[in-house]
């Protein structure tokens, strides 16, 4: 599926404009980085685009460097991770769920050999959640900070757009090990449409916590569904005074 003509037209004019425009902020933004931490001005990572295609979307570095060897040690702190029931590797704990249940306790047998609760298990890979994000993220710089909260930070996305790896509007590029979790064939809709810095979900709740992983899903569906020209002006109108608010999303 091909990007409509108009709207690569438009991606092309308002990115190739928007660098040359903002290349004095780009500047100021790129030294206040160096200055804070060492480590490259760019920061590169590999994301999932439309029809799952890989690129690197690119953004200024607003983390100290090695942040990512650090990610699976923040787990706990995801907010779009549901607390989960503190489950004993017990049989007689693992039991208990299913005697509230009042239904016979199924066991499986585990890589290592051991007794596991049918219904713990299945729990367990319930509670995972398909998106990582950290409230207050230790990893991130002052200068990242403030980036991120002014949205500065996504400025350098405007070359993938240039490049025709993202448009202006369309499904946030996720990361690679959260598009694995997308691969249902109802999940799999939100990537039928073109990677986009700003978006549905981006403008809907932008600032507020409480979005849930489910609506996050429901608005990319429902943009792939039916996205034109002017669903995309909407969007982008939206977002200025989106990024204004407290929180970066």
């Amino acid at each position: 599926m091909k990007t409509p003509k108009m709207k690569r037209l438009t991606d092309i004019v308002v990115s190739g404009t928007a660098l040359i425009l903002l290349s004095p902020i780009l500047l100021l933004v790129a030294l206040a980085i160096k200055a804070e931490s060492r480590g490259p001005v760019l920061y590169g990572a590999w994301r999932a685009g439309r029809a799952y295609q890989k690129f690197r979307l690119w953004k200024f570095r607003t983390m100290y460097t090695g942040a990512d060897a650090n990610l699976k040690n923040l787990q706990h702190l995801n907010m779009y991770q549901g607390e989960s029931e503190e489950m004993s590797p017990s049989h007689a704990a693992l039991c208990s769920l299913c005697e509230q249940r009042e239904n016979g306790c199924t066991m499986l047998v585990g890589v290592d050999g051991t007794l596991v609760c049918e219904t713990v298990t299945l729990k367990k890979s319930k509670s995972t959640s398909v998106f990582f994000k950290l409230k207050d993220d230790p990893r991130i710089t002052r200068v990242g900070k403030f980036l991120r909260n002014t949205s500065l930070d996504e400025i350098p996305q405007l070359i993938n757009v240039l490049k025709g790896e993202m448009s202006l509007v369309g499904n946030r590029p996720l990361p690679l090990y959260e598009a694995e979790k997308l691969t249902g064939d109802d999940a799999a809709i939100r990537f039928m449409a073109p990677a986009g810095i700003t978006g549905l979900w981006q403008v809907t709740k932008r600032g507020k916590a409480d979005m849930s992983e489910e609506e996050r899903i429901e608005l990319d569906k429902q943009y792939a569904k039916k996205h034109d020209l002017k669903t995309d002006i909407k969007v982008i109108i939206k977002t200025i005074p989106a990024m204004l608010q407290s929180e970066n999303v």
